[in-house]
């Protein structure tokens, strides 16, 4: 008879990742208890059914095809307090955020992980598509390696180390990297970029390794009723909404002006904060952009918002091709570092750059860049090698070093 492993809670969404996540633990020997997450129930389906009924019964029928239990886990109160609170906070400054990144730092990893533990599980798990790679001495070793060697080595100080709160704090001895996906179109390692070596110490990415025609092959041949569900798009747990109606729920509408980059008014916007830097506007848009007579229409361009003064309450717009549009070098705010000790690594690249690969969107382009420290003003700066547009305050750059996820941090121009 196989040995069971060890217990594992899985956040199950009802979606087809974390649902072939589970079945994949389950088959590799782990004691799987799912685990949904009820963290907004504001959003109706096309039946009028608030969408999370929707999505917990399809993970409930998922549970009971692969026999194991399902649990709900309440954390709206959580959800909406740190997650979305700060993303109105966010664009009412002006800037635009990235409630993903947040709900997994504050939300989702951690308060799966507390819920876990009083199950006694070792291990969170979810339907991400990323991996971790996991050592011991440099020596690539698997999950249950690593949980054997904190059992031998719980006095063991060199290795490990338990702050005030009796949390293990990771030592030399093992180590945790983020790696993207084996799918790159499908990678969600953008959106984890804030994790620690403590989170990827419990944490399993099961399906990080397949691509996603793979996942949904096998959950058709085991006759998961969701083998064919639309990934989930839009704000994390909200799903898709319109944006400018979502915010206006809390940020009124106020009018201003549009300008040109030579200061002509081309236009009226509604709300500054409704738009992001990088974004086009057109009548399409909700937008209407003054022409001049003498324009040529097989030659007009199309405009983005290139800046945004609040304290004017001014976009200021540019066609495209303009250099204003363009930015080459991006402060880091909220630095974090996954694999390494932050406060030495600080001090290495206050004394020599550190050249890397960053990303600015999801599954976006992978940008050659330079990291540098400034000792005097304590600023972290990503000089990109090819300036580009599209770049706006407030959503994630992430770095990375060949597959392995470095870190990164939160956009902003000025200090």
């Amino acid at each position: 008879m196989k040995k069971q492993k060890s217990k594992v809670l899985v956040a199950m969404s009802g979606g087809v990742d974390s649902s072939v996540a589970a079945l994949l633990l389950k088959k590799q020997g782990y004691e799987v208890i799912g685990a949904f997450m009820k963290n907004w129930s504001n959003t109706k389906d096309d039946f009028g059914q608030c969408t999370w009924r929707s999505e917990r019964h399809i993970a409930q029928k998922i549970a009971a095809m692969l026999d194991i239990p399902l649990i709900t886990l309440d954390f709206e109160k959580q959800y909406k307090k740190q997650v979305i609170a700060d993303m109105f906070k966010s664009y009412k400054q002006g800037i635009t955020p990235n409630p993903d990144v947040v709900c997994n730092q504050k939300i989702k990893f951690p308060l799966l992980w507390k819920a876990a533990k009083k199950l006694g599980c070792r291990f969170i798990a979810t339907g991400h598509y990323a991996r971790i790679k996991r050592s011991i001495n440099g020596k690539a070793v698997n999950d249950e390696t690593i949980i054997i060697s904190i059992k031998l080595n719980k006095s063991n100080v060199s290795s490990q180390t338990l702050n005030k709160g009796g949390r293990r704090v990771v030592g030399n001895l093992d180590k945790y990297e983020l790696l993207r996906a084996r799918d790159e179109s499908k990678d969600q390692s953008y959106f984890l970029y804030r994790l620690t070596q403590n989170d990827l110490l419990h944490t399993l990415f099961p399906i990080g390794n397949y691509t996603k025609t793979k996942t949904r092959q096998i959950a058709k041949k085991h006759k998961f009723p969701n083998w064919d569900k639309k990934s989930t798009v839009g704000i994390c747990f909200i799903g898709k909404v319109n944006l400018k109606k979502f915010l206006q729920q809390k940020i009124k509408p106020k009018k201003g002006k549009i300008i040109s980059p030579d200061g002509k008014i081309i236009g009226e916007h509604d709300g500054i904060y409704y738009y992001t830097i990088g974004q086009r506007i057109g009548p399409r848009f909700g937008i209407e952009v003054k022409k001049s007579k003498f324009d040529n229409p097989k030659q007009l361009k199309r405009w983005y918002v290139a800046r945004k003064d609040l304290k004017t309450n001014t976009i200021i717009a540019a066609p495209q091709g303009h250099q204003l549009l363009l930015r080459k070098s991006i402060i880091i705010k909220q630095f974090h570092v996954i694999s390494d000790n932050k406060d030495s690594f600080i001090k290495k690249i206050s004394k020599k750059p550190l050249k890397l690969h960053s990303r600015i969107r999801h599954v976006g382009e992978l940008l050659p860049s330079t990291l540098t420290r400034n000792k005097k003003t304590k600023q972290t700066t990503i000089t990109l090698k090819k300036p580009i547009t599209g770049i706006s305050e407030g959503q994630a750059i992430v770095l990375y070093q060949g597959k392995k996820v470095f870190g990164g941090g939160v956009i902003r121009f000025e200090v």
